[in-house]
């Protein structure tokens, strides 16, 4: 009986309220997204090695290293726990990926911008995911993105 109504609760309290705040607080924050990057767009990005159209006057490099971590909501958790049982592709999953790609990057393009840079080379990311991977009743899902990039000033002929 303790069982049922655990159930009962969760799908019909927990699961609504996690979904529409859930929503909320992604709506929230992919608006806060786009705004840094319509803020940040003229700062160049590149996933290449080298330094391109390097300043022959200002050759001072730095590495820079962003981290994001990223909990899911409820909703998303018991809906990837139904999709984990019953199999498919796990969409909500991916735009929490998606948003802590992101922001890691744009902690990255903030950091070079703090410090006076232009451009930024050799952008990586490298996604960990804690305590997440089994999809167990107790733990959360959280996607942690590790950026590092190179800044440079380059001339923007």
């Amino acid at each position: 009986m303790e069982a049922l109504f655990s159930l009962l609760f969760q799908t019909l309290i927990l699961v609504p309220l996690g979904f529409i705040f859930g929503r909320f607080s992604e709506k929230k924050h992919l608006k806060s997204l786009e705004e840094r990057e319509d803020r940040n767009s003229k700062i160049l990005v590149t996933d290449l090695k080298s330094f391109t159209m390097l300043s022959s006057t200002d050759q001072r490099a730095e590495m820079l290293i962003g981290e994001v971590t990223i909990a899911t909501d409820y909703y998303k958790s018991f809906v990837g726990k139904l999709r984990n049982f019953f199999g498919g592709e796990m969409i909500g999953f991916e735009t929490l990926k998606m948003r802590a790609r992101r922001e890691a990057t744009m902690k990255i393009i903030e950091q070079a911008q703090e410090k006076g840079f232009n451009a930024i080379c050799n952008l990586r990311l490298e996604t960990a995911d804690i305590g997440g991977s089994t999809l167990s009743r107790k733990s959360a899902i959280t996607v942690s993105i590790l950026a590092s990039a190179t800044a440079y000033v380059c001339n923007k002929a």
